[in-house]
């Protein structure tokens, strides 16, 4: 909107709503374009883990935390039909990259899975969590409070994935320093790419 000063040349420009309307838009899009990339993917390692640990004792746990995002899956394809996101158009990458993440790490042995589980899950608490900090700094946790909701749950159900891969020897794997540091690499570039493709 254009307001001219009677008198003056100056020229006022105040922002429609509907540019403020489109940032909100635009941000809740982009959380959800990369929020149903990671789920897609951690739904893939975990069937690349169970592809080969599915005969294992720790095959009960593997289960319970892909179960978990299955249904962090199934809600985020929900999302995206309910705000008409599309998809990152990479999905097929990821998701064979994802199977293949599970499927290497569990190859090391139940160390190794866990570690990748440590190491993932780490990366998209701290995601979540800046993606919170984000709507309430930008004054939406009311309008999308629902969404808020959604994704503290999702926060939780991850740290708890993290706080089990710990507890089940993540650290005794195999060089688990650079281990879980070169996956969470991998993670943070992903996230960036989805967030834009």
């Amino acid at each position: 909107r254009v307001a001219i000063t009677a008198g003056t040349d100056e020229t006022e420009f105040e922002e429609y709503p509907s540019g403020k309307y489109k940032r909100s838009e635009d941000m809740i899009q982009r959380f959800l374009r990369v929020d149903h990339a990671g789920e897609v993917g951690a739904n893939d390692i975990y069937a690349g883990q169970m592809a080969v640990l599915g005969r294992t004792k720790e095959a009960p746990l593997i289960q319970h935390m892909w179960d978990q995002e299955k249904e962090h899956k199934s809600k985020m394809n929900e999302l995206l039909v309910e705000h008409r996101v599309r998809p990152t158009v990479l999905l097929p990458f990821w998701r064979a990259a994802g199977f293949a993440l599970g499927a290497g790490t569990a190859l090391i042995g139940k160390e190794g899975a866990m570690a990748c589980t440590v190491a993932v899950e780490d990366t998209i608490v701290t995601h979540y969590t800046d993606q919170i900090r984000e709507i309430i700094d930008q004054g939406k946790e009311e309008e999308y409070q629902d969404l808020l909701k959604i994704i503290k749950k999702f926060r939780d159900d991850e740290l708890e994935h993290h706080d089990t891969g710990i507890e089940h020897g993540a650290e005794l794997a195999p060089q688990y320093k650079l281990l879980t540091k070169v996956i969470k690499l991998g993670c943070l570039t992903a996230i960036k790419i989805a967030e834009r493709v």
